[in-house]
């Protein structure tokens, strides 16, 4: 009862992470536009170009290995005190592999194939992940181009209030000073936030050449909402890397099938012709042979069995990495969220605080510094929101790659 609730419960998480559907969010590149970007990237190619490598190995698995051999031989028969014969001889022969080294044989052509096509999409998997990193790292630089941009803005609008003070013989030099220092920072942060922009650029459009320059808002991430057990199913179903473990276990099991199967060993059959005694007589037979195996056969089935089993525990321990990634993935993701909510409500306010602040120093009631620091402190959080939404939109559009649930990658 137990095993069926159990097999139960798996179907149905395996039905539900089957049933995730590919989405399109807000602020990434489009399909019509990464897909391209990811095909011509050089590992990709590269990957694509081992495919083909690996269906012209299998071709050649599926094929004997075993060709057809001629042979011929002349001689010349002496007779003491007799005459000379002129004798040769012609045959043919080969060697026919058996039929469970034939299956042994294509099990392994398309194991290598299949390896093959799980190492296309993890290329392709990676450097999705890449393009990724870099489009939210160029946005993300744009948009605190654009925080400096408006920090600018508000100490420009400070130093217009203490000018204003200082006419108005309600503020000394001093504060003037004080407020052009700080203004001159600030344009030294604005210009260090368009250098980082342009460099955030700069890499993306060098590593994924053909990549056009249309900023888009930063987006905000989505809530994590399916259970933990459903993308767990989701990403270890369509890991391509998981799937490499798998097919090279397969590879191993193919080469240990052959190597049972080489215990004995393939017969040879030919047939010949000769001519002897000047061609007096004439010779025709058939001719088979078998080799006598030996120690080294049986020791090659061994090894073959023990790899077998090396490669089951590295596809149990590729697992077991995979789900403490995708645990610890889920769990970032859904922090990240959380905090990004956090810390937007404390920028919220610190904004607040700095026009408040702003206001009063007008007023006459607030002092310069107070100010200054309100400022320093609402940039500051603007700063923090900004990299929480960085954090968590990182980790949320990493889920949706290894899920596959964006340009396109489920590929099967």
């Amino acid at each position: 009862m137990m095993i069926r609730l159990l097999m139960m419960g798996l179907l149905t998480l395996s039905g539900a992470a089957q049933a995730m559907q590919a989405i399109n969010p807000p602020g990434l590149l489009p399909t019509g536009i990464s897909r391209p970007l990811l095909e011509q990237d050089p590992a990709v190619a590269a990957a694509r170009a081992g495919l083909e490598v690996a269906l012209r190995e299998a071709g050649i698995l599926d094929q004997s290995p075993h060709e057809w051999t001629a042979r011929t031989s002349g001689q010349q028969r002496r007779v003491e005190n007799g005459p000379r014969y002129n004798e040769w001889s012609v045959g043919i022969e080969r060697a026919f592999r058996l039929p469970g080294k034939a299956e042994a044989d294509r099990k392994l052509g398309k194991a290598t194939v299949e390896e093959s096509q799980a190492r296309y999409g993890e290329a392709l998997h990676e450097s999705a992940r890449e393009l990724m990193a870099l489009w939210v790292e160029w946005l993300a630089a744009e948009r605190a181009y654009e925080l400096a941009q408006n920090s600018l803005q508000a100490i420009q609008s400070s130093q217009t209030a203490v000018e204003k003070r200082v006419r108005a013989g309600d503020a000394s030099k001093l504060d003037l000073n004080i407020a052009r220092a700080e203004l001159a920072e600030q344009r030294r942060m604005e210009n260090d936030a368009k250098t980082q922009a342009a460099a955030a650029w700069a890499r993306l459009s060098t590593r994924f050449p053909g990549v056009k320059r249309q900023a888009v808002a930063l987006p905000m991430p989505l809530e994590i909402g399916e259970d933990a057990a459903v993308w767990r199913e989701r990403i270890l179903d369509q890991s391509d890397e998981f799937k490499v473990a798998q097919t090279q276990m397969q590879k191993a099991q193919a080469h240990a099938d052959r190597a049972r199967a080489d215990k004995t060993p393939d017969p040879t059959l030919g047939g010949y012709t000769a001519s002897e005694v000047g061609g007096s007589e004439r010779i025709f037979g058939v001719m088979l042979s078998v080799p006598i195996p030996g120690g080294a056969r049986d020791a090659r089935n061994a090894r073959a069995i023990a790899a077998v089993e090396v490669s089951r525990r590295e596809v149990e321990l590729k697992q077991r990495e995979l789900e403490t990634t995708i645990a610890s993935a889920i769990a970032t993701a859904r922090g990240a969220y959380a905090s990004l909510h956090i810390a937007n409500e404390g920028a919220a306010f610190m904004q607040e605080n700095a026009a408040l602040m702003q206001r009063a120093y007008a007023l006459g009631e607030a002092e310069l510094q107070t100010m200054l620091l309100a400022r320093r402190q609402a940039a500051a959080a603007a700063s923090s929101a900004l990299q929480a939404q960085v954090s968590a939109l990182r980790a949320y559009y990493g889920l949706l790659v290894d899920a596959h649930l964006i340009w396109e990658l489920d590929h099967d």
